[in-house]
């Protein structure tokens, strides 16, 4: 038990390499004894992450029927069947079954997030074990293993370095950081952020520069990438508000409708004395009436309308519900990275013994220009300058080039691959330079240094860490010549960049003899000038400063959550929009709160740094728990479980992990912030014509239900069968009602707050509305009833009447439902042109099923002659014209109360 424990410590990095060695029983030359590594492979497994069990397609399938409403459908079904009702059981059946089929079908099933995370691993590893140099499966790894690392190598398992040499490590999919990490083989403080253990080396990672060593002291589920493949497993998915709601609704309908049903039948058979098959199948047609079995498939339908029109806007959405909940979303966590900011590291200012300078332009693009006193640099009086940008690009090992689609990259280091940006952008002297010698950048001595060739002389570039050029420097360079080395004013401009989130590089150069031709550290001891410093930054997207403005108004709050630096991080928020410059926390703080203390400061602060995904995930539960909607953005696998616990998951979809992609529930084609504005402005549209749509469908329903309830209670003719109460409810649902996704966005919908997730999906308002049509739409349909029946009309006539009036009375009600409050007149008329396309095709299938034969026979109809039609056209216009005048009422009201 001990040594198990042992095996499994997570303190790897705040032990010495002699104590690694000696707790894990392993060599530091020879590595682990054959025998051990199989011992330890046979007891804690292989070097994999455990494989989730997956769902069958078909139970995915059958869930789709696990809604009560669909329960009373089925039941429906049996009864009518018993009773023989073939014809009505058939169709009964199919209505349930293709809501089940749109539902399979819309929404993506594909939970992979897992899956990515394994391709992510490496699949072979170079070790050494008994002695002997091998290379072997990584699944094979055992703790206690001695790993070789070269450049290009994915790290193969979580490893404790025992050697480093100019060792960095790419880590930003894993930690946040926007540039590779130097690795050093000491042991560091036990409470350092995983982006700071510079002794460590983590699975998935990959090695950007330099060789080394690692013992491998962790594997599969126990490694970093382990945890958050844990983590993503643990994550509860949250059903989104929509869903909530409809649930709700769903259910609160069927103790409603189960009760009338019960109620209406014990009257039946008790005072108006009907026969038993009669009233069951009226009851039966009651609960049909009553369900709005049509609304899942619309708001399926809707919800993939409008994931097509969030395509156009580069915006991918994975899952259906998303398109809404985007609507609703109060708060967007978001990561730093790739995200907010290129990713691209950026020279921004440039410090000299005279003068400071910015430079324009971001990215890798060499586009822009060196400016002081916002006028373009003329290098002809900029000596010092030119040295300084000449020094950088010949201590230099990046190149940089362009794509098959025209977009700038470079090859090697980002810091430098900035730097040779910087150069290509400056108009100054671009002469290749031929190098005599060179000392690589040491992670020890933390400075690269280059010897060449000049006219009667040889010079020294260096380029480093400013604090071990500083050391070396005794003159600093001005234009008038060079001049005693004032370090307090340089430890100053340090201080000055540090401040604004910048990381700063300096550059020096030392001259020698012509004769000279070999380079080593000894010869920058002394007489060294320093030229001056540069501010490298990860920039913000300009874009996405705009989108942080245009959530800012739509009441949506914008929050950082990042694995950089806390004044990297409060710098970049400054000039994004984000937090004061000032507030920020770091995730140190965010481990010692109790949950309690984390909702209080999710809410407080907008800046998070030196965070991981520990904390990220708990930022995420706590904004949650507050009954905030939040979404998360983010590129990294640090990201994924954050970003699957978020309400909404927004994936980078260029420079985003397939981990990332598939955990999320959106993925950004374009890695563009701004378009996740977009998708917020398509999301409250969506959720406002869903709205619209079930205010347009459940007057249907409840004028049915009226109709048949007071058919039963004064013993009159029963107006609709279970089968034309099936039609008449799909075909208001499925045809006329899908104009309605297509309605444009209203007004200020993104001036207003985001609506709560408490807010009922039929408000007092609503519930009138729906009450009020149905009223008029069911009383007068039975008063019409009535005076055809007194006036000798056939049963049969009047049956298909009623199936017309209430079908076009709701083609009339769907111009009322295009604004809520508003008038049908109002705005763009014919700006939906849907609308009319829609009606044209409800007339043709109110004549197919009045006019076909097998379409009379199935359903129950007859061939109506022409002058019935009057009927249902002119209650239609009636009802269209008192709702208009309700809702004008009701504009008066609004004003009254205004006031």
């Amino acid at each position: 038990m001990g040594k198990e424990k042992t095996l499994c410590n997570n303190n790897w990095h705040s032990l010495e390499v002699g104590e690694v060695i000696e707790l894990l029983t392993t060599n530091a030359t020879k590595g682990l004894p054959e025998k051990d590594a199989n011992e330890r492979l046979a007891q804690f497994g292989e070097n994999i992450l455990p494989e989730k069990k997956k769902e069958s397609r078909l139970l995915r399938f059958f869930k789709h029927f696990n809604d009560i409403l669909i329960y009373i459908l089925l039941i429906a079904a049996i009864v009518t069947a018993f009773l023989g009702h073939w014809a009505d059981t058939v169709v009964i059946v199919i209505v349930a079954v293709v809501n089940a089929c749109i539902g399979y079908f819309q929404e993506n099933k594909a939970e992979k997030a897992l899956e990515d995370i394994k391709k992510m691993l490496s699949h072979t590893a170079q070790i050494v074990r008994d002695g002997k140099r091998l290379e072997i499966g990584a699944s094979h790894l055992a703790v206690g293993d001695l790993v070789i690392l070269h450049p290009g190598d994915k790290i193969p398992a979580d490893l404790r370095l025992i050697k480093s040499d100019n060792l960095r490590i790419e880590e930003s999919a894993l930690t946040g950081e926007s540039i590779p990490s130097q690795k050093n083989v000491g042991a560091i403080a036990v409470d350092t952020p995983l982006g700071d253990r510079d002794n460590m080396a983590f699975s998935t990672t990959t090695v950007s520069a330099g060789t080394g060593m690692g013992i491998v002291v962790a594997t599969g589920q126990n490694t970093e990438i382990g945890k958050i493949n844990r983590m993503m497993s643990e994550v509860k998915l949250i059903t989104t508000p929509l869903l909530r709601q409809t649930a709700k609704f769903g259910k609160t309908v069927s103790f409603v409708i189960i009760a009338i049903a019960v109620l209406v039948f014990i009257f039946g058979y008790f005072y108006r004395h009907y026969d038993t098959g009669e009233l069951l199948m009226s009851v039966i047609g009651l609960a049909i009436a009553a369900i709005p079995e049509g609304l899942p498939a619309i708001l399926s339908i809707i919800l993939a309308i409008g994931v097509q029109n969030m395509a156009k806007r580069k915006a991918i959405v994975r899952t259906l519900p998303s398109v809404e909940t985007l609507g609703s979303v109060a708060v967007i966590c978001s990561d730093k990275t790739g995200t907010l900011t290129k990713n691209e590291m950026t020279v921004k200012t440039l410090v000299t013994s005279d003068d400071q300078f910015s430079i324009t332009g971001t990215g890798y693009s060499p586009v822009g220009d060196v400016v002081k006193d916002n006028e373009i640099v003329d290098f002809n009086a900029e000596s010092v300058l030119d040295s300084l940008i000449g020094c950088f690009y010949i201590c230099n090992e990046a190149s940089l080039g362009k794509d098959e689609e025209d977009n700038w990259y470079i090859k090697g280091d980002p810091t430098e691959g900035a730097l040779i940006t910087l150069y290509e952008k400056a108009s100054v002297d671009h002469h290749e330079t031929d190098r005599i010698a060179t000392i690589p950048f040491d992670s020890e001595y933390k400075y690269m240094a280059t010897l060449v060739e000049a006219e009667d002389k040889n010079i020294i570039y260096i380029k480093g860490a400013p604090d071990r050029l500083l050391d070396m420097a005794g003159k600093e360079l001005s234009l008038s010549g060079e001049k005693p080395f004032d370090r307090q004013n340089w430890e100053n401009a340090i201080t000055g960049l540090a401040g604004k989130g910048q990381r700063v590089i300096g550059g020096a150069y030392k001259i020698v003899t012509k004769d000279k031709k070999n380079l080593s550290h000894e010869d920058l001891h002394e007489d060294v000038t320093f030229l001056g410093l540069a501010g490298i930054i990860d920039p913000p997207r300009e874009e996405a400063i705009e989108a942080i403005k245009q959530c800012s108004e739509a009441g949506i709050t914008v929050k950082m959550i990042t694995g950089d630096h806390i004044e990297t991080a409060k710098s970049i928020g400054l000039e994004m929009g984000i937090g004061d410059g000032i507030k920020a926390l770091e995730g140190k703080a965010i481990e010692q709160m109790t949950d309690e203390e984390l909702e209080s400061a999710a809410v407080e602060y907008n800046i998070f740094a030196r965070t991981s995904p520990e904390h990220k995930l708990r930022l995420v539960k706590a904004l949650q728990a507050r009954n905030i909607i939040c979404a998360m953005t983010g590129d990294g696998v640090n990201d994924a479980p954050a970003l699957k616990k978020a309400d909404v998951g927004i994936a980078m979809g260029i420079k985003g992990t397939e981990v990332t992609k598939d955990a999320a529930e959106m993925v950004l084609a374009d890695d563009n912030f701004s378009t996740i504005a977009a998708a917020v402005e398509e999301g409250r549209r969506v959720y406002d014509n869903l709205k619209k749509t079930i205010l347009f469908i459940l007057p249907t329903n409840g004028a049915e239900s009226f109709l048949i309830i007071a058919s039963i209670l004064f013993g009159t003719l029963m107006p609709l069968t279970p089968i034309q109460i099936l039609w008449v409810n799909m075909v208001t649902s499925v045809t006329i009602s899908l104009a309605l996704a297509f309605e444009k966005l209203e007004p200020d919908t993104m001036k207003q707050p985001p609506r709560s997730p408490q807010t009922p999906l039929l408000d007092g308002y609503f519930i009138w509305r729906i009450l009020f049509v149905s009223v008029l739409i069911g009383g007068g349909t039975l008063l019409l009833n009535l005076y055809l029946l007194n006036n000798g009309v056939s049963e049969d006539i009047v049956r298909t009447v009623t199936i017309q009036t209430i079908v076009i009375t709701q083609m009339f009600h769907l111009y009322n439902s295009r604004s809520i409050r508003k008038s049908a007149f109002s705005g763009d008329f014919f700006g939906n042109k849907a609308v009319f396309v829609v009606s044209g095709l409800l007339i043709l299938l109110q004549l197919v099923i009045t006019y076909i034969p097998f379409m009379n026979q199935v359903f129950g109809t007859v061939k109506l002659p022409l002058h019935f039609w009057i009927y249902p056209f002119v209650f239609g216009f009636i009802i269209f014209i008192i709702v208009e005048a309700e809702k004008w009422v009701m504009r008066l009201m609004d004003k009254k109360t205004d006031k």
